[in-house]
C-alpha cells in the first residue's frame, strides 16, 4: 500500500506559510485533539503530543480537501455574523478536459492567425521551419521539466512561480514570479491589439477615428484602451463569467483550424478564385480597384479603369502618367495556386528587407525604370525591417500557455498523471499543427501573398482566410472570438500571480497587493495589471510588443528549467517526482535554449529583463522577508560549501589569502544578552563582512537544564543590529574555563576554522572576590598561543566606537615591539577598509635600543612599509637597554648590602625604609620609583650609591595596606632584622616591570590624542605563580590609554611584499 502525504494550502498567509509548510499533513486543524485517547498504546503515550498515531494521520489524509485558488469564482453567502466563503464544489476533471485542452486553448492563438503566413512568407519555409522547432522544442523541454517539478507535490496557485519558488527559493522566486506577472500581463496587452486589428482591418475597416497610415496606431491606442477597460470590468464583475465563455473560445480555435485545413484539401481539388494584381514584378493593393487592366472597352469605348488614377494625375487617357506604370503590364496571378502547383519550390527561401521595401515576385518579368518620386502608397510593402532574430521574438508568444494544466492543479482528478500527460501531448499536437502549417502554407499560397501581413493584395482578408474553406470570416470571426478569450484569460491569470507573490510576503512593498474583496477576488492587483497592460496597448504594434514578452515567458522557462535542472543534480531526499522521463542534460538544454533565444530574439531586451530579475533578486535578498521552503539553491549552496571546505583542507593557505576568522568570546548578562556588544561593533569594522565570524558565548550549568537558555542566548538580533555577518553558537559547560577551551579547540569545522581570538579585557580582575577571572584569561592567552591562533585583547571595549560613528580624524597608533607576523600592520588597513575608521591615518612607533642606529631603522622600515602597500607615517623611539638596567639593579643590591651589614655591626639605627619586604610572589607589586636617576647617571655613581637613595614604591591599594598593617605593632628592631626587599625581587620581574612602565610613558606621551592604540602583547609567564604578576604588568602597560588593542600573533607571516 503506497501512501503520498501531500502539502498543500488553500490560503498562503503571511508569515506562517513556511511553518505550515513543513508539516507532514494537511489539515492541522485539531492537533491538540487525542485521538489515542482510548488507545491501548501506553507505551508510547508520553510521544504522542508530538508523534501522532498512524491511525489519526490516516484519518486526516482521508478528510483532505486541495481546492483550486486559481481562476474558479468563490460565491457568497450571508449568515448572521455578516460575509463568509462558501466553498463551490468543482467535478474533478481529467487529463484531456483539465490540461489537455487549456494547454491548446492557450497555446493557438493570435499569431496563428495573423502573423504565420507571413513569418512564412518572410523567413521562407526552411527558416520559419527553424523558428518553429527551436520554439517547440524549448516548450517541451522545458515542459519535461516542468512535469517532474509539478509531479513532485500539489502545485498550489501560482503555476510556475510557485514550482521556481518552491525549488529555488523566495529570491528566485520573486524575480521569475514578477517576471512571469509581467509576460502574462503583456500577453494581455498581445491579445488586445490582435482583437482591435481583426477588428479594424477585417471587421470593420471604416471605424476608424484617424486617417490611416502613421495615424493607424491611434486607432489601435484608443479602440485598444477601450477594449481593455471592457475586459477589466468583466473580470472585476466575476472570472465565472469568462469561463462559460471559456469553451466557446476553445471551439473558435478549433474550428478555425479545422477550416484551415479543410481549406488545404480543397486546394487538391479546386484552388479558391482569388486573383492577385501585379504591375511589373510588383504587387499591388487591390482595395481600390476590381479589375486589374489599366483601359477596359465600354460600349466599344475604351475608357480608364480604377487602377489608373492611382499612377495618373487624371483618369483621362491623355493623363501623365508614371514612368514604372507606362512601361510594365498588369498581370493577374493565382493567390493560392494550389497543393499540388509547385510553388513551394519559390517559397524555400527567405526574402527579408529594409522597412518600405516593395514585395516584388522574382520570376516576374520587370522594365527597370528610374523612380523620380518615392510614392509607394499603391503596392505592398514592408511596413517594418525583417530579419530572422526579430521573427523569432514574434513567434515565440504562439508557443506560450504551457503552464494553463499546472494552474489547474487543483481540479484535476489525479494531478500527478495528467499534468505530464496533457501538457506534453498539448505540445506535441500544437507543435504539429504549426509545423503542419508552415508546409502547407508555403505550398499552397503564392510567396507575395504570403509577405503581404495585412491581406491588401486579397482585398483585405487574412491570408489565412482567403485558404480556409468555406469562407475567410470563419478565420476572422473564430480569431477575433479566439483572441478576446485569451485577453480574458490574460487579465483573470495575472492578477491572481501577483496575489500569489503578495501573499507569500517576499517582497514587502507588494502586500497591499494580497488583498482583494471579500471573496478573494485580487481587486488591487487587477488595477495594476490593467495599468501594465495599457503601456503595452500604448506600443500599439503587435509586432514590438510579441518580443517583450518573449522575454518574460523565456526568462520563466529558463528557471523552471533550471529548478529541475538543480533538484536532479543534488538528489535531494524530497525529489521523488511520479514523471520519470526526466534527466538533468534535457533540463540543461532546454535552459541553454531558452537563454540563447532570448539573445535571438532581442538582445537589448534580454539584457533589461536580467536587469530587471536581478534589481528584484537584490531587493528580495536585502529587503524581503526571511523564507525557508526547502529550496535546491540551499541544498546547492550545502554541497558548493562542503566542496569547497574539503578543497580547504587539501592545500595550506598561503599568506596572501590569510585573513582573521575570528573567534568573538562573549560574556552574557543575567538575562542572556550580550554584555558587551561593542565587540560585536568591532568585529564588523575589523572584518566588513569578511571572512568567517562565530560568535561565542559559555552558560555554567548542564544541558539538561540550560539547553533552552542556550538557544535564548544565541543572539542572533544582536548581531544583525550590529550588522555582524556571521554564525552564533552558546554551549553549557560546568565552568567558564572549560567551555572557553571547548570552543577554542573545536569552533569552526575544516578550512572554515578561526585563526584569531576577539576578548574584551577583564576590567574586573582586581576587585573579584576570586581569581577565576584572572585565571580564565590567562588560560585562554596560553590555549590560543598552544594553538597557534593570533588574540586580540580589547581594553574599555564599552568606549569603542559604534558601526553609526564616524571618526574624522585622528590616528590608528601601531607599537611595533616585536614582530609577531605582521599581524600588527594589517589590522589598522583593514580597519581603515570601513566607514567608521576610514579616515584615521596610520602611525607606526617602533623601539630602539642604546645600540640600534634610530636613522637607519626608520629608512629600513619605511622601505618596508613600502613594499607591503601601507601608508603610514613612522617614528623610531629610543629606550634604554635592558641589560644595562639589571647591571644597574645588580649594583644596587650590592652596594646595599655592604651598607646595611656594617650599620648592624656598628649598633647604630638604620633609618626607616620607605618600602616593605613582600614574599616573592608578589613582587610584581613594586615599581621602580620614577624619580630614580637615569640609566647612565647610575651607572656612572653606582659606587657611591646609599641605600636611602634607592626607593622600591607599591602600587596605590598594596601601599596603604601596608602601611597599617605596619602600624599595628612591627618592632624597630624587626625592622632591622628584615631583609632588604631587593634581596626577594626577581631580576626578570623587575625588568619586565620597568619595561611596562618606561613603554606606558612613551606610549601615552606619544599616542595620547589617537583613536585607537595597538600593541605587542607579551605572553604569559610559564611559571603560574606569575600570573598576578603578569596581570600587573598588562595594566602598566596600558595605564592611562583610552582605546587599547593588546595583539598576539599565532605563530606565522600574515602579510608579504610579494603580489
Amino acid at each position: 500500500m503506497c501512501l503520498t502525504v501531500c502539502v498543500f494550502f488553500l490560503c498562503i498567509s503571511l508569515g506562517d506559510d513556511s511553518q505550515r509548510e513543513s508539516r507532514p499533513f494537511i489539515n492541522p486543524d485539531n492537533d491538540g485533539e487525542h485521538y489515542y485517547d482510548g488507545k491501548n498504546m501506553a507505551l508510547f503515550e508520553e510521544e504522542m503530543d508530538s508523534t501522532p498515531m498512524v491511525s489519526s494521520l490516516l484519518n486526516k489524509l482521508a478528510n483532505y480537501t486541495n481546492l483550486t485558488q486559481g481562476v474558479r469564482e468563490h460565491e457568497e453567502a450571508e449568515n448572521e455574523d455578516g460575509v463568509r466563503r462558501v466553498t463551490v464544489t468543482v467535478p474533478q476533471m481529467g487529463t484531456f478536459i483539465g490540461v489537455y485542452l487549456p494547454c491548446m486553448q492557450n497555446i493557438l492563438g493570435v499569431i496563428l492567425f495573423l502573423r504565420l503566413t507571413w513569418i512564412v512568407g518572410t523567413a521562407g519555409i526552411l527558416g520559419s521551419f527553424a523558428i518553429v522547432s527551436m520554439c517547440c522544442i524549448c516548450t517541451l523541454l522545458t515542459a519535461i521539466s516542468m512535469s517532474a517539478i509539478a509531479t513532485n507535490g500539489v502545485v498550489p496557485a501560482g503555476g510556475s512561480y510557485y514550482m521556481i519558488s518552491r525549488s529555488l527559493g523566495p529570491e528566485f522566486g520573486g524575480a521569475v514570479g514578477l517576471c512571469f506577472y509581467l509576460g502574462t500581463t503583456f500577453a494581455g496587452s498581445l491579445y488586445i491589439l490582435g482583437t482591435i486589428e481583426i477588428l479594424l482591418t477585417y471587421i470593420i475597416p471604416t471605424a476608424t477615428l484617424f486617417e490611416e497610415g502613421a495615424a493607424m496606431p491611434n486607432n489601435m491606442r484608443v479602440y485598444g484602451t477601450c477594449c481593455l477597460v471592457l475586459m477589466a470590468l468583466v473580470v472585476f464583475v466575476g472570472v465565472k463569467y469568462v469561463n462559460k465563455l471559456a469553451l466557446v473560445f476553445l471551439a473558435c480555435v478549433i474550428l478555425s483550424i479545422m477550416a484551415t485545413y479543410a481549406g488545404v484539401i480543397k486546394t487538391l481539388i479546386e484552388p479558391p478564385e482569388f486573383k492577385i494584381c501585379l504591375l511589373g514584378n510588383r504587387t499591388l493593393k487591390n482595395e481600390k480597384f476590381e479589375t486589374c487592366a489599366k483601359t477596359k472597352v465600354v460600349k466599344n469605348i475604351t475608357v480608364t479603369t480604377d487602377l489608373w488614377p492611382l499612377f495618373c494625375d487624371s483618369e483621362y487617357p491623355n493623363a501623365t502618367c508614371k514612368e514604372y506604370f507606362i512601361s510594365n503590364n498588369l498581370t493577374e496571378i493565382q493567390a493560392i495556386p494550389g497543393l499540388l502547383s509547385g510553388v513551394i519550390k519559390d517559397n524555400l527561401w527567405g526574402n527579408y528587407g529594409p522597412a518600405g521595401t516593395l514585395i516584388e515576385k522574382e520570376s516576374q518579368p520587370s522594365a527597370p525604370v528610374k523612380e523620380t518620386t518615392t510614392d509607394i502608397s499603391p503596392y505592398v510593402f514592408n511596413d517594418i525591417t525583417t530579419f530572422f532574430t526579430l521573427l523569432v521574438g514574434i513567434y515565440f508568444p504562439s508557443v506560450t500557455g504551457i503552464m494553463a494544466g499546472s494552474n489547474r492543479s487543483g481540479d484535476l482528478r489525479d494531478a500527478q498523471r495528467s499534468i505530464p500527460i496533457g501538457t506534453i501531448m498539448a505540445i506535441l499536437t500544437t507543435s504539429f499543427i504549426y509545423i503542419s502549417c508552415v508546409v502547407l502554407f508555403g505550398a499552397c499560397i503564392e510567396g507575395v501573398v504570403l509577405r503581404d501581413k495585412f491581406g491588401y493584395s486579397v482585398k483585405k482578408n487574412p491570408v489565412i482566410g482567403i485558404l480556409a474553406w468555406p469562407s475567410p470570416w470563419v478565420i476572422v470571426i473564430g480569431s477575433f472570438f479566439s483572441c478576446c478569450g485569451a485577453g480574458l484569460q490574460s487579465l483573470t491569470g495575472a492578477p491572481r500571480l501577483l496575489q500569489a507573490i503578495a501573499r507569500d510576503g517576499i517582497i514587502p512593498f507588494l502586500q497591499v497587493f494580497g488583498h482583494g474583496k471579500s471573496n478573494g477576488e485580487p481587486t488591487w492587483a487587477l488595477l495594476l495589471t490593467v495599468g501594465i497592460c495599457e503601456i503595452g496597448i500604448l506600443i500599439a504594434s503587435l509586432d514590438a510588443v510579441a518580443p517583450i514578452l518573449s522575454m518574460f515567458f523565456l526568462m520563466c522557462y529558463l528557471f523552471v528549467n533550471l529548478a529541475c535542472a538543480v533538484q536532479t543534480l543534488l538528489r535531494t531526499p524530497n525529489w521523488r517526482p511520479r514523471f520519470k522521463f526526466y534527466h538533468w542534460t534535457l533540463s540543461f538544454l532546454g535552459m541553454s535554449l531558452c537563454l540563447s533565444l532570448m539573445f535571438i530574439c532581442s538582445w537589448y531586451y534580454a539584457l533589461v529583463a536580467m536587469v530587471i530579475a536581478g534589481c528584484i533578486y537584490k531587493y528580495i535578498e536585502y529587503r524581503g522577508a526571511e523564507k525557508e521552503w526547502g529550496d535546491g539553491i540551499r541544498g546547492l549552496s550545502l554541497n558548493a560549501a562542503r566542496y569547497a571546505l574539503i578543497r580547504l583542507e587539501e592545500v595550506q593557505l598561503h599568506t596572501k589569502n590569510w585573513r582573521p576568522q575570528l573567534l568573538v568570546l562573549c560574556k552574557l548578562d543575567s538575562d542572556l544578552a550580550v554584555k558587551h556588544p561593542r565587540l560585536l561593533s568591532f568585529t564588523t569594522q575589523l572584518k566588513a563582512g569578511k571572512g568567517l565570524t562565530i560568535v561565542c558565548s559559555v552558560l555554567v550549568g548542564t544541558y539538561m537544564t540550560r539547553g533552552n537558555d542556550a538557544k535564548t542566548g544565541e543572539q542572533v538580533s544582536v548581531m544583525a543590529a550590529e550588522r555582524t555577518k556571521g554564525f552564533c553558537h552558546v554551549v553549557v559547560s560546568s565552568n567558564l574555563r572549560d567551555g572557553f577551551s571547548l570552543l577554542i579547540q573545536s569552533a569552526g569545522l575544516g578550512g572554515m576554522k578561526h585563526n584569531a581570538v576577539l576578548m574584551a579585557w577583564p576590567a574586573g580582575w582586581k576587585q573579584a572576590r576570586d581569581s577565576s577571572a584572572r585565571r580564565n584569561f590567562i588560560e585562554t592567552v596560553r590555549e590560543t598561543t598552544a594553538a597557534h591562533q593570533a588574540l586580540l585583547v580589547a581594553k574599555n571595549i564599552d568606549r569603542f566606537p559604534d558601526n553609526h560613528e564616524r571618526l574624522k580624524n585622528g590616528f590608528i597608533d601601531v607599537w611595533w615591539i616585536v614582530h609577531d607576523g605582521g599581524l600588527l600592520m594589517l589590522l589598522p588597513f583593514l580597519l581603515s577598509q570601513h566607514k567608521v575608521w576610514r579616515k584615521c591615518k596610520m602611525r607606526i612607533f617602533t623601539v630602539a635600543q642604546m645600540d640600534d642606529n634610530s636613522i637607519q631603522m626608520k629608512k629600513d622600515l619605511q622601505m618596508f612599509l613600502y613594499h607591503l602597500r601601507l601608508d603610514a607615517e613612522v617614528e623610531v623611539v629610543e629606550m634604554v637597554s635592558l641589560s644595562a638596567i639589571s647591571l644597574h639593579i645588580q649594583s644596587i643590591t650590592d652596594v646595599s648590602r655592604g651598607s646595611i651589614k656594617r650599620k648592624k655591626s656598628s649598633g647604630v639605627d638604620a633609618p626607616p625604609l620607605n618600602t616593605l619586604c613582600i614574599p616573592e610572589d608578589e613582587v610584581a607589586q613594586l615599581i621602580h620609583d620614577r624619580n630614580t636617576a637615569s640609566h647612565s647617571a647610575t651607572n656612572d655613581k653606582a659606587a657611591g650609591a646609599t641605600p636611602d637613595r634607592v626607593h622600591m614604591t607599591w602600587t596605590k591599594d598594596k601601599l596603604v595596606s601596608e602601611r597599617n598593617r605596619q602600624r599595628e605593632g612591627m618592632a624597630v628592631k624587626d625592622m632591622f632584622n628584615m631583609k632588604p626587599e631587593w634581596e626577594h625581587l626577581s631580576q626578570s620581574n623587575v625588568r619586565r616591570m620597568h619595561t611596562a612602565v618606561k613603554l606606558n610613558e612613551a606610549v601615552a606621551k606619544k599616542s595620547h590624542d589617537s583613536q585607537l592604540v595597538l600593541l605587542n602583547m607579551p605572553g604569559p609567564p610559564k611559571n603560574k605563580k606569575g600570573d598576578e604578576n603578569y596581570m600587573e604588568f598588562l595594566e602598566v602597560l596600558m595605564e592611562g590609554l583610552d582605546r587599547v588593542l593588546l595583539v598576539r600573533g599565532g605563530g606565522r607571516e600574515v602579510i608579504t611584499i610579494y603580489s
